[in-house]
């Protein structure tokens, strides 16, 4: 489900807020889908309980799960918090390319990076 890259210069608990979020977008997580407790995953991955957590409670302030106490945690089935993390992404990627364009990046550059990014149907 999760591998970890001990080589990335990010933290552990980045690796995998970002793996799961990946699977909450692309689906492979499904809408409302259980996600591995914090200890159980832990122990699968050989770190400490407060790695995942830390990760898992990003994630629910992005909105891509939601914890239940008790129920443990579940992939987010609100429409809403999507949409504001759409904004928020969006946001950066505007801050993002007037400081690339400032850097003297062009508009075809731009474009042509934005047609890579793509998917492919």
């Amino acid at each position: 489900m999760i591998s970890l890259n001990y080589r990335d210069a990010r933290p552990i608990y980045e690796q995998i807020r970002d793996e799961l979020r990946k699977l909450i977008v692309t689906g492979a997580l499904s809408s409302e889908e259980k996600l591995p407790s914090v200890r159980s995953l832990a122990a699968e991955l050989a770190i400490n309980p407060n790695t995942i957590q830390r990760a898992y409670n990003e994630l629910e302030q992005e909105g891509y799960i939601c914890s239940v106490p008790g129920k443990g945690s579940f992939a987010s089935a609100d429409a809403m918090a999507g949409a504001a993390r759409k904004k928020e992404l969006l946001e950066k990627l505007r801050e993002l390319m007037r400081e690339l364009r400032w850097l003297g990046v062009t508009r075809e550059e731009l474009l042509s990076l934005v047609e890579e990014g793509e998917p492919s149907d």
